[in-house]
C-alpha cells in the first residue's frame, strides 16, 4: 500500500506583473488589519484574565 513516490520541486521563478504584485501585496496588508485588532483583543482578554488570577492569589 506504501508505493508512493515522492519528488522534490523547486520553484525557480514566478512570472507576474509588477501591478498585479503589488495589488495583492495591498490586498494582504489591509487583510492584516481585522486579524491584527481580533487577535489583540483575545490576547487583551487572555492576559487580563491571567493576571485576575495571579493577582489574588496573593491575598489567600
Amino acid at each position: 500500500m506504501d508505493n508512493y513516490q515522492t519528488s522534490q520541486v523547486i520553484i525557480v521563478d514566478v512570472k507576474m506583473p509588477f501591478v498585479s504584485m503589488v495589488v495583492l501585496m495591498v490586498k494582504a496588508a489591509i487583510a492584516s488589519i481585522p486579524a491584527f485588532i481580533i487577535l489583540t483583543t483575545i490576547g487583551s482578554i487572555f492576559f487580563t484574565l491571567l493576571g485576575g488570577l495571579f493577582t489574588h492569589m496573593g491575598h489567600f
